[in-house]
């Protein structure tokens, strides 16, 4: 058995495949990846993949458990221990912000929310809103501002992903401002 605090070769592999497979979900969605391109991109063979997670909603599911887990880590370490409510929302959406910066995370979740009618995924994407509104609910404290803040990550969601904040545009000025 490995010592506390390191991993063994099968915890890195493990997370080489939610690495790519999160970026193949986040490219071509849920009906559109295949496992082959999974494995393909790990080195892995398909049958190994299997062994791991017996389908691809499972494998889905474990990735959406572990984004879930990225985005709580992320929102606790950057949340304000003072300022009050307006700060707090501010440092969870700059945290977020941060998180989806690069896209692959954003889309997927996106991707996720698409593939939410089947049923494994569905119930991972619930456990992922459903940590979420703890986690928001604990730093800002109550429902309306986890409401607001919500509302405010769905609508950065949608100037992350069409690059409004790049676009010279009136409509997209008013979407981008915060």
């Amino acid at each position: 058995m490995p010592a506390t605090g390191t991993s063994t070769k099968s915890d890195e592999r493990r997370l080489a495949i939610m690495a790519a497979a999160i970026d193949r979900f986040a490219q071509k969605g849920f009906y559109g990846t295949t496992t082959h391109e999974i494995a393909d991109r790990v080195g892995i063979s398909q049958p190994y993949l299997y062994r791991l997670y017996p389908n691809k909603e499972a494998l889905f599911a474990a990735a959406v458990d572990h984004v879930s887990v990225v985005m709580n880590e992320t929102l606790v370490a950057h949340s304000s221990a003072s300022g009050g409510a307006e700060a707090a929302l501010d440092a969870a959406r700059g945290a977020y912000a941060a998180l989806v910066s690069d896209r692959t995370i954003l889309r997927f979740l996106m991707h996720a929310n698409c593939a939410a009618g089947e049923p494994l995924v569905g119930q991972a994407v619930r456990r992922c809103y459903a940590k979420q509104v703890d986690t928001v609910r604990q730093l800002l404290g109550d429902d309306d501002a986890v409401r607001h803040w919500f509302g405010a990550g769905m609508l950065d969601n949608v100037v992350a992903v069409l690059g409004l904040a790049d676009i010279d545009e009136p409509w997209a000025q008013v979407l981008a401002a915060r």
